[in-house]
């Protein structure tokens, strides 16, 4: 794969003409001549942690129906598929959205499948993009960029597909205020309150006592303090716990921490030396006691800090991130060129509200996250990170209003992630008019559903509980119109799968 594919921009001066080597993986258990191919974008992580697509998701359920080849590619700076030995502010400077959907393009043009006898290459087959969050909306970018009739790739299928860059993303927070059991809602939202009101006073003592509660006195930082009692909620950047997100109706990938989390802070039946420090800050809030304050903070004692496993806890092992040498190692990880491209295009810092109920302390705001950017990529010789984020170079393919032909697009109704996405609640109304406009734009919003959800499946669609078998034939009756609409153009597709 090239590392530059734009030889003429200067903004990725000085070019290179040298290559690097990308994984794909795929199976053409279903696969008859005639048929598709799916790609699967594999996103912020290694390709082997997309397999399941293949095996039991969408992708193997879209073969199946279609006699089609699944295909999984692994993003450029992510597994082993990195242009260089490490990644430096220049080494990554290759490492751009427009970069990468450009690998989308030319492994369509150029890849081979060793076991299949003909040529699969677009624009000769029908290829047909799928992704889950930011790898839907390099679907959607890709799509928008090199689909259409004459174009090389045939249609795509953005799910959650977060194509809306914002600075500050404080609409993280909304399901779980929306969702989640109102009594632990209601819990954390007045506690965090409280921690804000004895920040904002300045009494160091009090903010102290306060952190030593939670078993993190050590954290000075409050930003560092604050991330860390949000960990089952989630964390800015950092997951080290499951959250909300990992809430799946699959039970091979579902997570109930976030259930227990709340069934502990909102327990009826704590002991008396839990329920005491509900009053032990309340000098400090006009005699307010701080109610299951002692809940809340005993879960964090016993199911957060002892994932420290001994490290000290203001250390960069484990809670601690004032530590500018850590951000500044430049060996290759999936979290440096996550961080990068957050810094440098997408933005989208988790933040707390500045107003209402706030769910994590107003100590997370964006110059705490920024920060990291500052640390992580000093200045280069041939790049240099913007002071913050440029993010029209994220939003210039649409925003919420990406067109481009044969683009589906669906979401989950709870999905942490869904005001970035098509049917966020700060784009224009979702409504489809007629069954013509159904085909042209193709849109689909899951009731209950979180993250990509459509991604996980079963072998037997039938069995699936039914707001999701129903996504999943929805996907499938989707993509037969575009193979039928291939077919009958008489461009590609000369002999139907």
């Amino acid at each position: 794969m090239p590392i530059d594919h734009f030889p003429s921009s200067t903004r990725y001066e000085p070019h290179t003409n040298a290559t690097f080597s990308q994984r794909y993986f795929y199976d053409d258990s279903y696969y008859k001549p005639g048929g598709p191919v799916f790609l699967y974008i594999g996103g912020e992580t290694s390709g082997e942690y997309r397999f399941s697509n293949l095996q039991t998701g969408i992708i193997q359920i879209l073969m199946e129906a279609t006699n089609g080849l699944g295909v999984i590619l692994e993003n450029r700076y992510y597994g082993e598929s990195c242009p260089f030995a490490s990644s430096t502010t220049d080494e990554l400077r290759f490492l751009t959205t427009e970069q990468t959907i450009a690998d989308n393009a030319y492994f369509a043009q150029h890849a081979t499948f060793p076991t299949i006898d003909s040529s699969l290459n677009a624009p000769n087959a029908p290829w047909i993009l799928y992704g889950g969050s930011l790898a839907g909306a390099q679907t959607a970018f890709s799509l928008k960029t090199y689909g259409g009739d004459d174009g090389i790739l045939w249609g795509g299928i953005a799910s959650s597909g977060t194509t809306k860059a914002e600075l500050a993303y404080v609409e993280w927070y909304d399901p779980i205020q929306k969702y989640g059991p109102q009594d632990c809602v209601g819990s954390i939202n007045a506690i965090i309150d409280k921690i804000d009101f004895v920040r904002s006073t300045g009494n160091t003592t009090a903010v102290r006592e306060m952190k030593a509660i939670f078993g993190l006195e050590a954290l000075e930082n409050d930003g560092d303090f604050a991330m860390t009692i949000a960990f089952p909620l989630g964390g800015p950047m950092f997951y080290p716990t499951n959250n909300w997100q990992e809430l799946n109706w699959n039970p091979e990938y579902n997570s109930e921490d976030f259930w227990d989390f709340c069934s502990n802070v909102t327990n009826l039946d704590a002991p008396e030396n839990i329920t005491q420090i509900d009053y032990s800050l309340a000098q400090h809030t006009n005699g307010e006691p701080w109610t299951n304050l002692g809940n809340y903070a005993n879960y964090i004692k016993k199911h957060i800090v002892p994932l420290c496993d001994g490290a000290a806890i203001d250390s960069t092992a484990c809670f601690g991130t004032q530590n500018e040498s850590y951000w500044a190692e430049t060996s290759n990880s999936g979290s440096r060129s996550y961080l990068y491209s957050t810094c440098t295009e997408s933005g989208t810092y988790q933040a707390a509200r500045p107003y209402g109920p706030p769910l994590i302390s107003r100590a997370l705001q964006v110059p705490y996250t920024q920060q990291w950017c500052t640390w992580a990529f000093p200045a280069g010789e041939y790049n240099s990170i913007p002071a913050t984020p440029e993010l029209w170079r994220y939003n210039k393919y649409g925003g919420y209003e990406v067109v481009a032909e044969r683009l589906a697009r669906i979401d989950g109704e709870q999905d942490v992630w869904l005001d970035l996405c098509y049917h966020s609640s700060n784009a224009p109304g979702r409504v489809t008019a007629n069954a013509e406009e159904a085909e042209q734009h193709p849109q689909l919003l899951i009731t209950g559903a979180g993250h990509h959800w459509d991604s996980y499946g079963i072998l037997d669609v039938a069995a699936e509980p039914q707001f999701i078998r129903e996504a999943h034939r929805w996907e499938i009756r989707t993509v037969r119109r575009w193979l039928d609409e291939c077919y009958d153009s008489g461009q590609l597709c000369t002999i139907r799968g």
